[in-house]
Protein backbone atom coordinates (compact mmCIF):
# COMPACT_ATOMS: atom_id res chain seq x y z
CA UNK A 1 0.00 0.00 0.00
CA UNK A 2 3.05 2.28 -0.10
CA UNK A 3 2.54 5.35 -2.26
CA UNK A 4 -1.21 5.24 -1.82
CA UNK A 5 -3.28 8.37 -1.34
CA UNK A 6 -6.59 7.67 0.35
CA UNK A 7 -7.80 11.27 0.09
CA UNK A 8 -9.31 12.78 -3.02
CA UNK A 9 -6.51 14.08 -5.28
CA UNK A 10 -6.62 17.65 -6.59
CA UNK A 11 -6.64 16.24 -10.11
CA UNK A 12 -5.16 13.80 -12.60
CA UNK A 13 -2.57 13.94 -15.35
CA UNK A 14 -3.91 12.56 -18.64
CA UNK A 15 -0.79 11.28 -20.38
CA UNK A 16 -2.49 10.58 -23.70
CA UNK A 17 0.09 10.72 -26.49
CA UNK A 18 2.47 13.06 -24.62
CA UNK A 19 5.40 10.77 -25.42
CA UNK A 20 4.85 11.60 -29.13
CA UNK A 21 4.59 15.42 -29.43
CA UNK A 22 4.58 15.36 -33.24
CA UNK A 23 1.64 12.96 -33.19
CA UNK A 24 -0.19 15.30 -30.80
CA UNK A 25 0.05 18.13 -33.36
CA UNK A 26 -1.49 15.93 -36.05
CA UNK A 27 -4.19 14.69 -33.66
CA UNK A 28 -5.06 18.27 -32.68
CA UNK A 29 -5.90 19.05 -36.30
CA UNK A 30 -7.65 15.74 -37.04
CA UNK A 31 -9.74 15.72 -33.85
CA UNK A 32 -10.73 19.39 -34.40
CA UNK A 33 -11.99 18.58 -37.91
CA UNK A 34 -13.80 15.46 -36.69
CA UNK A 35 -15.47 17.42 -33.88
CA UNK A 36 -16.74 20.09 -36.28
CA UNK A 37 -18.10 17.36 -38.58
CA UNK A 38 -19.81 15.74 -35.60
CA UNK A 39 -21.44 19.00 -34.52
CA UNK A 40 -22.60 19.98 -38.02
CA UNK A 41 -23.66 16.52 -39.21
CA UNK A 42 -25.60 15.44 -36.13
CA UNK A 43 -27.24 18.84 -35.70
CA UNK A 44 -28.37 18.68 -39.33
CA UNK A 45 -29.94 15.25 -38.83
CA UNK A 46 -31.81 16.45 -35.72
CA UNK A 47 -33.09 19.52 -37.58
CA UNK A 48 -34.28 17.71 -40.71
CA UNK A 49 -35.91 14.97 -38.62
CA UNK A 50 -37.79 17.59 -36.61
CA UNK A 51 -38.66 20.07 -39.37
CA UNK A 52 -39.66 17.63 -42.12
CA UNK A 53 -43.04 15.96 -41.50
CA UNK A 54 -42.09 13.14 -43.87
CA UNK A 55 -39.41 12.06 -41.38
CA UNK A 56 -41.71 11.92 -38.35
CA UNK A 57 -41.37 8.14 -38.16
CA UNK A 58 -39.98 5.74 -35.54
CA UNK A 59 -36.75 5.26 -37.50
CA UNK A 60 -35.95 8.99 -37.50
CA UNK A 61 -37.12 9.43 -33.93
CA UNK A 62 -34.43 7.01 -32.82
CA UNK A 63 -31.91 8.46 -35.29
CA UNK A 64 -32.48 11.91 -33.75
CA UNK A 65 -31.85 10.40 -30.31
CA UNK A 66 -28.63 8.83 -31.62
CA UNK A 67 -27.48 12.14 -33.13
CA UNK A 68 -28.21 14.05 -29.92
CA UNK A 69 -26.40 11.35 -27.95
CA UNK A 70 -23.33 11.60 -30.21
CA UNK A 71 -23.29 15.39 -29.81
CA UNK A 72 -23.26 15.03 -26.03
CA UNK A 73 -20.80 12.12 -26.09
CA UNK A 74 -18.12 13.92 -28.09
CA UNK A 75 -18.65 17.20 -26.21
CA UNK A 76 -18.02 15.42 -22.91
CA UNK A 77 -14.59 14.30 -24.18
CA UNK A 78 -13.23 16.35 -27.09
CA UNK A 79 -12.93 19.90 -25.63
CA UNK A 80 -10.78 18.60 -22.75
CA UNK A 81 -8.78 16.49 -25.20
CA UNK A 82 -8.12 19.47 -27.51
CA UNK A 83 -7.05 21.60 -24.55
CA UNK A 84 -4.56 18.93 -23.49
CA UNK A 85 -3.28 18.39 -27.04
CA UNK A 86 -2.54 22.06 -27.69
CA UNK A 87 -0.16 22.61 -24.79
CA UNK A 88 2.05 21.06 -22.14
CA UNK A 89 -0.70 21.02 -19.50
CA UNK A 90 -2.39 17.62 -19.45
CA UNK A 91 -4.33 17.95 -16.21
CA UNK A 92 -7.97 17.47 -15.35
CA UNK A 93 -9.53 18.23 -11.98
CA UNK A 94 -10.85 15.48 -9.75
CA UNK A 95 -14.43 16.71 -10.19
CA UNK A 96 -13.85 17.03 -13.93
CA UNK A 97 -12.58 13.45 -14.12
CA UNK A 98 -15.55 12.11 -12.14
CA UNK A 99 -17.97 14.06 -14.33
CA UNK A 100 -16.30 13.02 -17.56
CA UNK A 101 -16.27 9.34 -16.60
CA UNK A 102 -19.91 9.37 -15.49
CA UNK A 103 -21.23 11.28 -18.51
CA UNK A 104 -19.10 9.55 -21.18
CA UNK A 105 -19.70 6.10 -19.73
CA UNK A 106 -23.43 6.80 -19.38
CA UNK A 107 -23.71 8.04 -22.96
CA UNK A 108 -21.65 5.14 -24.30
CA UNK A 109 -23.84 2.63 -22.45
CA UNK A 110 -26.96 4.42 -23.68
CA UNK A 111 -25.73 4.15 -27.27
CA UNK A 112 -25.31 0.38 -26.90
CA UNK A 113 -28.93 0.05 -25.78
CA UNK A 114 -30.23 2.58 -28.31
CA UNK A 115 -28.60 0.75 -31.22
CA UNK A 116 -30.34 -2.41 -29.99
CA UNK A 117 -33.68 -0.58 -29.92
CA UNK A 118 -33.05 0.66 -33.47
CA UNK A 119 -32.42 -2.92 -34.59
CA UNK A 120 -35.75 -3.93 -32.99
CA UNK A 121 -37.45 -1.13 -34.94
CA UNK A 122 -35.92 -2.38 -38.22
CA UNK A 123 -36.96 -5.96 -37.35
CA UNK A 124 -40.59 -4.89 -37.00
CA UNK A 125 -40.44 -2.78 -40.16
CA UNK A 126 -39.12 -5.65 -42.31
CA UNK A 127 -40.60 -8.75 -40.67
CA UNK A 128 -43.94 -7.36 -39.44
CA UNK A 129 -44.79 -4.63 -41.96
CA UNK A 130 -48.57 -5.00 -41.62
CA UNK A 131 -48.44 -4.52 -37.86
CA UNK A 132 -45.55 -2.05 -37.77
CA UNK A 133 -47.69 1.04 -37.15
CA UNK A 134 -49.53 -0.67 -34.31
CA UNK A 135 -46.42 -2.11 -32.64
CA UNK A 136 -44.19 0.98 -32.89
CA UNK A 137 -46.72 3.48 -31.58
CA UNK A 138 -45.53 6.86 -30.16
CA UNK A 139 -45.91 5.81 -26.50
CA UNK A 140 -43.70 2.73 -27.03
CA UNK A 141 -41.11 4.87 -28.84
CA UNK A 142 -40.85 7.21 -25.87
CA UNK A 143 -40.65 4.30 -23.44
CA UNK A 144 -37.91 2.54 -25.42
CA UNK A 145 -35.88 5.75 -25.68
CA UNK A 146 -36.32 6.35 -21.93
CA UNK A 147 -35.17 2.80 -21.14
CA UNK A 148 -32.02 3.36 -23.21
CA UNK A 149 -31.14 6.66 -21.51
CA UNK A 150 -32.03 5.63 -17.95
CA UNK A 151 -30.35 2.22 -18.10
CA UNK A 152 -27.17 3.75 -19.51
CA UNK A 153 -26.80 6.33 -16.76
CA UNK A 154 -27.80 3.97 -13.95
CA UNK A 155 -25.06 1.55 -14.99
CA UNK A 156 -22.62 4.43 -15.32
CA UNK A 157 -23.41 5.66 -11.81
CA UNK A 158 -22.65 2.24 -10.32
CA UNK A 159 -19.31 1.93 -12.14
CA UNK A 160 -18.27 5.51 -11.39
CA UNK A 161 -18.91 5.04 -7.66
CA UNK A 162 -16.93 1.81 -7.61
CA UNK A 163 -13.98 3.33 -9.49
CA UNK A 164 -13.62 6.43 -7.35
CA UNK A 165 -13.91 4.52 -4.08
CA UNK A 166 -10.58 2.86 -4.90
CA UNK A 167 -7.46 4.14 -3.10
CA UNK A 168 -5.29 5.64 -5.84
CA UNK A 169 -1.54 5.73 -6.20
CA UNK A 170 -0.06 9.11 -5.36
CA UNK A 171 1.18 9.95 -8.86
CA UNK A 172 -2.37 10.11 -10.31
CA UNK A 173 -1.03 9.75 -13.86
CA UNK A 174 -3.71 8.25 -16.12
CA UNK A 175 -2.23 6.58 -19.20
CA UNK A 176 -5.00 7.71 -21.54
CA UNK A 177 -6.38 10.92 -23.06
CA UNK A 178 -9.62 10.72 -21.06
CA UNK A 179 -10.89 9.40 -17.75
CA UNK A 180 -11.91 5.85 -18.61
CA UNK A 181 -12.52 2.84 -16.39
CA UNK A 182 -9.69 0.55 -17.61
CA UNK A 183 -7.11 3.36 -17.34
CA UNK A 184 -8.27 4.46 -13.87
CA UNK A 185 -8.24 0.89 -12.55
CA UNK A 186 -4.55 0.67 -13.47
CA UNK A 187 -3.57 3.47 -11.03
CA UNK A 188 -5.31 1.88 -8.06
CA UNK A 189 -2.97 0.70 -5.29
CA UNK A 190 -5.12 -2.22 -4.17
CA UNK A 191 -6.26 -5.49 -5.64
CA UNK A 192 -8.81 -4.58 -8.31
CA UNK A 193 -10.08 -8.09 -9.02
CA UNK A 194 -13.59 -7.24 -7.78
CA UNK A 195 -13.83 -4.11 -9.92
CA UNK A 196 -12.47 -5.93 -12.95
CA UNK A 197 -15.13 -8.59 -12.41
CA UNK A 198 -17.79 -5.87 -12.13
CA UNK A 199 -16.47 -4.29 -15.35
CA UNK A 200 -16.76 -7.68 -17.06
CA UNK A 201 -20.37 -8.01 -15.91
CA UNK A 202 -21.14 -4.48 -17.15
CA UNK A 203 -19.47 -5.29 -20.48
CA UNK A 204 -21.70 -8.33 -20.86
CA UNK A 205 -24.83 -6.32 -19.99
CA UNK A 206 -24.10 -3.33 -22.20
CA UNK A 207 -21.95 -4.77 -24.99
CA UNK A 208 -22.28 -8.54 -25.41
CA UNK A 209 -26.04 -8.90 -24.83
CA UNK A 210 -27.03 -5.86 -26.96
CA UNK A 211 -24.74 -6.99 -29.76
CA UNK A 212 -26.19 -10.50 -29.54
CA UNK A 213 -29.74 -9.15 -29.76
CA UNK A 214 -28.79 -6.98 -32.73
CA UNK A 215 -27.27 -9.95 -34.56
CA UNK A 216 -30.37 -12.07 -33.87
CA UNK A 217 -32.57 -9.23 -35.15
CA UNK A 218 -30.55 -8.94 -38.33
CA UNK A 219 -30.59 -12.69 -38.78
CA UNK A 220 -34.40 -12.53 -38.74
CA UNK A 221 -34.35 -9.47 -41.02
CA UNK A 222 -32.13 -11.26 -43.54
CA UNK A 223 -34.44 -14.27 -43.48
CA UNK A 224 -37.51 -12.08 -43.92
CA UNK A 225 -35.93 -10.11 -46.76
CA UNK A 226 -34.88 -13.26 -48.63
CA UNK A 227 -38.45 -14.56 -48.45
CA UNK A 228 -39.73 -11.47 -50.28
CA UNK A 229 -40.85 -12.21 -53.81
CA UNK A 230 -39.94 -8.76 -55.09
CA UNK A 231 -36.28 -8.12 -55.88
CA UNK A 232 -36.92 -4.40 -55.36
CA UNK A 233 -38.40 -5.15 -51.93
CA UNK A 234 -35.32 -7.12 -50.95
CA UNK A 235 -33.04 -4.36 -52.17
CA UNK A 236 -34.92 -1.71 -50.21
CA UNK A 237 -34.96 -3.88 -47.08
CA UNK A 238 -31.19 -4.37 -47.15
CA UNK A 239 -30.58 -0.72 -48.04
CA UNK A 240 -32.75 0.44 -45.15
CA UNK A 241 -30.82 -1.66 -42.63
CA UNK A 242 -27.35 -1.25 -44.15
CA UNK A 243 -26.58 2.12 -42.55
CA UNK A 244 -27.54 0.97 -39.07
CA UNK A 245 -25.61 -2.27 -39.41
CA UNK A 246 -22.48 -0.38 -40.51
CA UNK A 247 -22.73 1.92 -37.47
CA UNK A 248 -23.14 -1.13 -35.21
CA UNK A 249 -20.01 -2.76 -36.66
CA UNK A 250 -17.90 0.40 -36.24
CA UNK A 251 -19.07 1.17 -32.71
CA UNK A 252 -19.22 -2.31 -31.18
CA UNK A 253 -16.09 -3.50 -32.96
CA UNK A 254 -13.85 -0.92 -31.28
CA UNK A 255 -15.78 -1.07 -27.99
CA UNK A 256 -15.18 -4.81 -27.69
CA UNK A 257 -11.48 -4.31 -28.36
CA UNK A 258 -11.22 -1.79 -25.50
CA UNK A 259 -13.48 -3.29 -22.85
CA UNK A 260 -13.48 -7.04 -23.49
CA UNK A 261 -10.27 -8.06 -25.25
CA UNK A 262 -7.37 -8.23 -22.76
CA UNK A 263 -5.19 -5.13 -23.04
CA UNK A 264 -2.07 -7.17 -22.67
CA UNK A 265 -2.71 -8.61 -26.13
CA UNK A 266 -1.76 -5.37 -27.90
CA UNK A 267 0.41 -2.27 -27.31
CA UNK A 268 -0.95 0.46 -25.02
CA UNK A 269 -1.03 3.09 -27.77
CA UNK A 270 -3.13 0.69 -29.85
CA UNK A 271 -5.87 0.74 -27.21
CA UNK A 272 -5.73 4.55 -27.14
CA UNK A 273 -6.31 4.70 -30.89
CA UNK A 274 -9.24 2.31 -30.52
CA UNK A 275 -10.72 4.54 -27.82
CA UNK A 276 -10.11 7.55 -30.05
CA UNK A 277 -11.98 5.81 -32.85
CA UNK A 278 -15.22 5.08 -30.99
CA UNK A 279 -15.24 8.38 -29.07
CA UNK A 280 -14.30 10.77 -31.91
CA UNK A 281 -14.29 9.12 -35.33
CA UNK A 282 -17.49 7.07 -35.17
CA UNK A 283 -19.77 9.97 -34.03
CA UNK A 284 -18.45 12.06 -36.93
CA UNK A 285 -19.04 9.24 -39.43
CA UNK A 286 -22.59 8.40 -38.31
CA UNK A 287 -24.25 11.38 -40.08
CA UNK A 288 -22.29 10.65 -43.27
CA UNK A 289 -23.25 6.98 -43.17
CA UNK A 290 -26.95 7.75 -42.74
CA UNK A 291 -27.07 10.57 -45.31
CA UNK A 292 -24.96 8.92 -48.00
CA UNK A 293 -27.01 5.72 -47.91
CA UNK A 294 -30.43 7.25 -47.26
CA UNK A 295 -32.32 9.06 -50.03
CA UNK A 296 -34.93 10.45 -47.63
CA UNK A 297 -32.34 12.19 -45.45
CA UNK A 298 -30.46 13.55 -48.49
CA UNK A 299 -33.74 14.86 -49.91
CA UNK A 300 -34.66 16.52 -46.60
CA UNK A 301 -31.20 18.07 -46.26
CA UNK A 302 -31.43 19.56 -49.75
CA UNK A 303 -34.85 21.00 -48.94
CA UNK A 304 -33.52 22.45 -45.66
CA UNK A 305 -30.45 24.01 -47.29
CA UNK A 306 -32.41 25.38 -50.24
CA UNK A 307 -35.30 26.42 -47.98
CA UNK A 308 -37.75 25.07 -50.51
CA UNK A 309 -41.25 26.39 -49.65
CA UNK A 310 -42.75 23.13 -50.94
CA UNK A 311 -41.07 21.21 -48.06
CA UNK A 312 -44.17 21.35 -45.90
CA UNK A 313 -46.30 19.98 -48.74
CA UNK A 314 -44.36 16.73 -49.13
Amino acid sequence: MKGTNFSHPAGFILLGFSDQPQLETVLLLVVSVMYVLTLVGNTAIILVSYLNPKLHTPMYFFLSNLSFLDLCFTTSIVPQMLWNLQGPTKSISYAGCVTQLYVALGLGSTECVLLTVMAYDRFNAICRPLHYGVIMHPKLLRHLAAVAWVSGFVGSMVQTIFVFRLPLCSHHRVDDFMCEVPALIKIACVNTAFLEHELSVASVLYVVIPLGLILVSYGCIAGGALRMRSAEGRRRAFATCGSHLLVVILFFGTLISVYIQPRSSYPENHSKFLTLFYTVVTPSLNPLIYTLRNKEVKWALRRLLLRDPRQGEM
